[in-house]
């Protein structure tokens, strides 16, 4: 009985050794299967739909897959997503997406939570000095954000606001915020770190007009509609707002490698034709969860 419970107790033994090792050969193929692959880190808000925005399901309405957001149980999509998943299978690379806070998006990347940032981000000059740039992956306007019904809701350039003790917002860390010096006489109602919380503003009667960019206002509409969109007269518009018309990729001042490396990508997808940009953009619009 005991030689019995003994060649039991040594068949438990192997078996459970046996299944071990399956474990953990099965674990290191898992591990070897997943960095198969390089990885293309990119860093965005997550929160400036339609660029980029957070979301529950795995798939947008249209069935399109959503990219887990990393060290998260949500997804990201948006205008920036698609573009960074197109250049991620282009360059044979899984794509990674980080979230990050708006003000602290270039210090992330500096320290290297990520590689790059595709965040609808405009190419300054000011930013030229910190990071290097892909040419535009994408070309927008800008525009001013009012109430529907509100006093400023019928005009047409800076000069009809001149005087009138009009109050600007616009977001933090953005080419925007010069442009709010160039109303005569115009208050400063206080930046926002999102771009939601300047149409916010705006709703609540914190501020009269948000400085941002149309796509992003669009965006805002679909879900608030006591607001209005007004593009200046040019002859009448701000000055020097073109370096955010230009939104780029941006990589490590020192990086130049992957900036050439998704340059090529572009180049190759043929991604400097707008038409192809504003069709992709107009997906993205029709695809943002309401929340956004």
């Amino acid at each position: 009985m005991k030689r019995t419970t003994t060649r039991i107790a040594e068949a438990m033994t192997m078996a459970l050794m046996l299944a071990t090792a399956v474990t953990l050969t099965s674990c290191g193929n898992e591990k070897k299967a997943a960095s198969s692959k390089p990885v293309l880190k990119v860093g965005m808000e997550c929160a400036y739909a339609p660029f980029n925005w957070t979301q529950d399901s795995k798939t947008t309405p249209d069935g399109t897959e959503a990219v887990p957001i990393f060290k998260e149980k949500y997804y990201a999509y948006g205008y920036d997503v698609a573009v960074a998943k197109m250049l991620a299978d282009k360059l044979g690379m899984d794509l990674e997406v980080h979230k990050s806070e708006w003000s602290s998006i270039g210090i992330s990347m500096d320290v290297g939570d990520y590689d790059c940032i595709i965040a609808g981000m405009g190419k300054t000059a000011e930013r030229e000095l910190a990071y290097s740039f892909t040419t535009p992956y994408y070309y927008r306007d800008n525009c001013i954000v009012v109430k529907a019904d509100g006093p400023y809701a019928d005009v047409k350039g800076l000069s009809d606001m001149a005087g009138t003790g009009v109050r600007l917002t616009t977001q933090l860390g953005t080419g925007w915020i010069p442009l709010l010096d160039q109303i005569e006489g115009a208050v400063k109602s206080g930046n926002f770190e999102t771009t939601s919380e300047c149409f916010m503003a705006v709703s609540n009667d914190v501020a009269d007009v948000a400085i941002v960019d149309l796509p992003t206002a669009q965006s805002a509409l679909m879900t608030n509609k006591g607001l209005k969109i007004i593009q200046l007269d040019k002859a009448d518009a701000f000055v020097g707002d073109g370096p955010m018309v230009n939104v780029c990729i941006a990589t490590r001042k020192t990086d130049t490698a992957l900036r050439d490396k998704l340059q090529k990508a572009m180049d190759e997808l043929g991604w400097n034709d707008k038409a192809k940009m504003d069709a992709l953009m107009e997906k993205a619009i029709s695809q943002q969860p309401a929340a956004n």
